[in-house]
Parts: structure tokens; sequence; C-alpha cells
């Protein structure tokens, strides 16, 4: 009679450590490799919806500039904080889709923008604001001579065209006699050629740290404007946009 000893077959303790340990290292990694994946798709998405919002910004603004109206009391106001953040204002022609029907009697209206921080959802926004006034008042100013009056904030009724606006700068240029751009001075009547414009854009994983008011200027935060260009959670944009009719009213 032969006789068959049954070895019991299994995992040592060392052996099922050792699995252990490998899986856990492979688990660990797939996770970094998806939170990697997740971030990326994140920075390039949020990256995306900036650039549209900039992209929508410029058109507007090279709407506006390019049947500009010069007149002597345009509003081209430099701000001298930290991050810029200038107020601009001008007449326009406007078509008469972008009026309202009952205060529509021509095509020149008043348009300004500046810098503006709201409360969203309990947190502080700063938004790109647009004024904007139909050719009915335009020409109310006009008559009596208060063009200026066109320019001020109208809390109520100016809507933001942009978000998480960091700085909002428009300089008036000119050309001097060799061709080059230079600062507009005031004492030129025929009005700048064109408007310099940089607009600079917080990604959206800063703008969620930026809450109070004070936020939008820490140094913190944002750094300094000099160093904007090697700020990956800033977008920076800029554009020379014509400044269409030059002529003096």
């Amino acid at each position: 009679m032969i006789s068959v000893t049954r070895q019991n077959c299994g995992f040592t303790l060392i052996e099922l450590m050792c699995s252990m340990a490998i899986g856990s290292i492979i688990l660990l990694t797939a996770v970094s490799v998806l939170g990697s994946a997740g971030d990326g798709y994140t920075r390039v998405s949020g990256g995306m919806a900036v650039e549209r919002e900039a992209r929508a910004v410029i058109a507007q603004l090279t709407s506006d500039l390019s049947s500009a109206m010069f007149h002597k009391n345009v509003v081209f106001e430099k701000s001298f904080v930290n991050w810029s953040a200038d107020r601009i204002g001008f007449l326009s022609l406007q078509p008469a889709d972008a009026q309202a029907d009952a205060d529509r009697i021509g095509d020149l209206c008043a348009v300004n923008y500046y810098l503006k921080n709201r409360t969203i959802n309990g947190k502080t926004v700063r938004c790109l604001m647009r004024g904007f006034h139909d050719s009915r008042q335009t020409f109310a100013a006009l008559g009596s001579d208060a063009v200026s009056s066109l320019f001020a904030e109208q809390s109520a009724i100016d809507e933001p065209i942009a978000f998480n606006v960091v700085s909002f700068e428009a300089r008036p240029k000119s050309r001097d006699a060799s061709g080059r751009w230079v600062d507009w001075m005031r004492d030129d009547v025929s009005g700048p050629a064109a408007l310099d414009l940089h607009l600079v854009i917080a990604r959206r994983n800063l703008a969620e740290r930026l809450i109070q008011p004070g936020d939008w200027d820490s140094v913190k935060w944002l750094g300094n404007p000099s160093d904007a260009d090697r700020n990956k959670d800033l977008e920076i944009y800029g554009a020379m946009i014509r400044f269409g009719n030059h002529e003096t009213h």
C-alpha cells in the first residue's frame, strides 16, 4: 500500500505582506496619476474659460472703441495702485439693437468701463463693469453740457462683463512724427489714435482664495505686477485697439 502525503498549499505571512506592499504602491501610483490628470484638466479647462472671457471683453471693447467719437470730456483715468484699475469713458456710435427702443433717438451713446468689487455668494469678486447710456440720455447731456455725468458709476444698472479681473489697464496712445506709439496728451484735441489694453485675470483656483476685498490687492496672493507673467495662476491679455473717429465735438 502506497502512502500519499498531502501538502497544504498557501501563502506565508511574508508573501502576503509583500503582495500587500506591492498592491499599495500600485494603488498610490494610480491615485497620483489620476490626481495629476485631474489637476491638468482643471488647469486646462480653467485656462480655456478665462481665455473665452478675455476674448469676449476684448471683442466688446473693440466694438465700442472702433466707433468712438472724441469729446473734450472723455475719461481716461490712470490708476496709481499696485494693480491697475483704470477708468475710461467715451462716446460711441451704437446700433439700434444695442439700445432700448424707448430711449433710442440716434446712434450716439455713452460707454464707460471700470473695476468694481461685488459680493457674489458671500465672497468678493472683482469685476470689469460696463456702463451704458442710450442716445436719448446722451443727447440730453450734450445739450446741457453735462457729458461728464454720462461716465459716472451707476451701481444699479452697470453690468459686469468679466469676473475675477485683477487688473484693467487702458492707456490712450497717439503716434509721434516718426510713427512710434507715445502717450496721448490732453492738449491733442484730435483725440487718441488707440488704446493700449492690458487685462489680468485670476484663474479659478486662485480666485476661490480671494474672499475679502483686500485679497484682490494682496501681494501674498497675487505677488507683484512685475512678476505677473511668471505667475501660473494669472492670465495676461493685451491688445492695441483703434480709437474710432477723432473729430472734436
